[in-house]
Order: C-alpha cells, then structure tokens, then sequence
C-alpha cells in the first residue's frame, strides 16, 4: 500500500502553517517505511499532482476550520473533504480542492483519503502557533500516526539527538 502524507499551509500565517510544521515534526520524531511518503505541501496545489500519481492513500493534513474550539484535532474523510476545501481560510485551499478535482479527472486521485487538522484559532502575519493550537499539535501528530499504523505502515520512533533540545515547534 503507497501512503501520501500531504502537509500543507503557510508558515507566514500563525496557525495556517499547521500541515507543514506536522510534516516536519514527524519527520524529526518517526522512521516511516519507504511506503510511507511525508511531503511538505505549503501553498502549492495543482503543481501537486505528480506527487498523487500511484497512491492508495492521501492523508492530508491542514488547518481546518469547523466551529470547533481553536487547538481541536479534526479528522474529515469522503466528501466532506472537497466540503472542506471550498470553505477557505486561506488561498493555498483553492489549490488543494483544485488538485483534488484534477486528480479526479485524470485517474490520479487515491483511493482513500482522509484530512487530518486543528481548528485554527489565529490566521494573520506571523510565525509560531497559538497557545491553543500548540496545545493540540502533539494530538495531531499522535493522530496521524495511529492512522498511518492502522493501515499496516510500521511507523518507529526516532531516538532524540544527544543534547537536541526537542522542536522549536512544540514550543511556538
């Protein structure tokens, strides 16, 4: 089974960038098989769908507004997902909905997909999370994961670096 994890949003934006940081988080914290591709996204969209292209399972991850309270782990799949991409909280969500309606005309669109995102609470100019949001990162990561081991990927935890000081993003 071919697994995309798509991290996507602005890091300029406060907790927009919540997909990217994911991507990298997990790529500091697990070992992931070569079935398993992490990819960090950012603004991009249509340029995306190569990347697509033999998959089984797209798992998206991006901020997700739902009413919620803001740092709230979100899981949406079937078509609620394209419901989500149409309500915008940023540009780069025209992309993603962009991409996923080409994907489904080419025949590239994965089986399988799910999104995965914390209810945002600031969008505006400016790096970190906000206390709410970093609040729920660690969910969001321990979420993805359970995901990804639920569908066979043997994700293995990574050993700290001697004297690393953890992520600068669990700490934004």
């Amino acid at each position: 089974m071919n697994i995309l994890v798509l991290g996507v949003g602005s890091i300029l934006m406060m907790d927009e960038g919540i997909g990217v940081r994911a991507i990298e988080e997990l790529q500091n914290r697990f070992s992931f098989p070569d079935s398993v591709e992490l990819l960090d996204g950012g603004t991009s969209g249509i340029e995306l769908l190569s990347y697509l292209s033999g998959k089984d399972w797209l798992i998206v991850i991006d901020a997700v507004k739902g009413g919620m309270a803001p740092g709230t782990v979100i899981r949406v799949e079937g078509d609620d997902i394209h419901k989500k991409f149409r309500t915008r909280i940023s540009p780069h969500q025209i992309g993603i909905s962009d991409l996923l309606a080409s994907a489904c005309l080419t025949g590239e669109l994965p089986q399988h997909i799910v999104l995965y995102g914390i209810e945002p609470k600031t969008i505006q100019m400016g790096i970190g999370f906000s206390e709410e949001v970093r609040g729920g990162f660690d969910r969001l990561l321990e979420v993805v994961v359970d995901e990804l081991r639920r569908l066979g990927a043997e994700v293995l935890p990574r050993e700290p670096l001697a004297g690393a000081a953890g992520s600068i993003w669990g700490r934004m």
